[in-house]
């Protein structure tokens, strides 16, 4: 099965009462049992609902693995993954990363005694130094957020392995449409489903895949005993985008490479982040991993300062000022004082992160009115 048919139909049946094509929305907080823990598959709906089951099936299917958790956000699936760890535990991340992680790895985990090392993952030696008797996982990021920085998945889950520790992929920006972790030996493989996978701006979900059995076991643990899920209308929401997320990403990767090439050449740009350029230094990396590269842009001003960005960016008129990304709309943001407004500015500054970064989720609109846009706006 090719990936846009497994966009319709992967781990999905008709429903079995009436033959629904789509799952129907049960929203219902228990199950009848016909005696005590004697049931047909649901007993309470924190545990499991059919509608989230149906969409566990299809991010399984879509990303090559055995199974998947489904959780109320993207930060939720991340705390549930970190709760498999224990005082003195070690992690190594990326240095480039979304500030939402930074700010649960170092302010909700730290100070329960796991550590954490910020490296620049593109540099595997760097990473090889990093490891630690302690070391139990690599959280992974590629493309990263904001710097568009591209990391060798399979390389870095074999130094993972090599070392007893997992290797965890955040596939949020790439979705399972243009890269597939699994297929590059990672563990298991992270989602904001808000993003990508929702596709519309209208529901706040998470998921994780994965085929190692122990991962899975401790998920569904923390499903059941934190119970950070998602109700049957998200997990509904989430998996109707679904359906057009191959034609989706496909036009949005259109025209951020025309995007893209246009801030190339713009004479008030100092620099460009997109993996598709060829003068990106993981460009080969990216043709190699992905299938595309992306419709996220990001790109530094000549002049690097907050009050230019912020000036760019109220001048745009199709390009809303907002957070997240992955919409069929087009997003522009200030990483610096928005998604990762909790790093420290030395922190953000030693990884690269300027002041005047500005980042672009390119949508499904008209390539020649986006680009208008930004020409008006400069």
């Amino acid at each position: 099965m090719r990936f846009n048919t497994k966009t319709i139909h992967a781990g999905q049946k008709n429903e079995e009462t009436s033959g629904a094509v789509m799952p129907p929305i049960f929203q219902t907080s228990t199950y009848a049992q016909s005696a005590p823990n004697i049931h047909q598959g649901y007993d309470y709906a924190r545990v499991g609902n059919p509608t989230r089951t149906a969409l566990e099936k299809m991010i399984a299917g879509l990303e090559g693995t055995d199974s998947c958790a489904c959780f109320a956000s993207g930060v939720a699936a991340m705390d549930a993954i970190l709760k498999m760890f224990r005082p003195g535990d070690h992690i190594i991340a990326s240095n480039d990363l979304y500030g939402g992680s930074y700010r649960l790895f170092t302010s909700v985990f730290e100070p329960y005694g796991i550590e954490f090392s910020f490296i620049d993952m593109t540099d595997l030696s760097l990473v090889e130094e990093a490891v630690k008797p302690t070391t139990k996982m690599f959280w992974i990021e590629t493309p990263t957020n904001p710097l568009l920085r591209v990391v060798d998945i399979e390389k870095l889950s074999d130094l993972a392995h090599k070392n007893n520790a997992f290797s965890v992929v955040d596939n949020t920006f790439a979705s399972p449409y243009l890269q597939r972790p699994a297929e590059l030996g990672a563990d298991a493989i992270l989602h904001s489903a808000t993003k990508y996978l929702g596709g519309h701006s209208d529901v706040i979900h998470g998921a994780v895949a994965t085929s190692n059995q122990e991962i899975l076991d401790n998920l569904l643990f923390q499903v059941k005993s934190s119970g950070a899920v998602p109700g049957p209308m998200d997990c509904y929401l989430v998996l109707r985008g679904i359906k057009t997320l191959a034609i989706r990403v496909e036009r949005a990767v259109a025209n951020a490479k025309k995007i893209a090439e246009f801030l190339d050449n713009h004479p008030k740009v100092d620099k460009v982040y997109y993996p598709g350029l060829k003068s990106h230094p993981q460009h080969e990396l990216a043709k190699k991993q992905m299938d595309d590269f992306g419709a996220m842009v990001s790109f530094s001003l000549k002049d690097d300062s907050i009050e230019a960005a912020t000036k760019f960016m109220a001048s745009t008129k199709y390009f809303t000022l907002a957070e997240s990304l992955g919409g069929v709309e087009s997003l522009i943001s200030h990483p610096a004082s928005m998604t990762h407004g909790s790093i420290p500015k030395e922190v953000r500054e030693k990884a690269g992160l300027k002041d005047s970064l500005i980042r672009l989720s390119v949508g499904i609109e008209d390539a020649k009115d986006l680009i208008a846009d930004l020409g008006q706006a400069f």
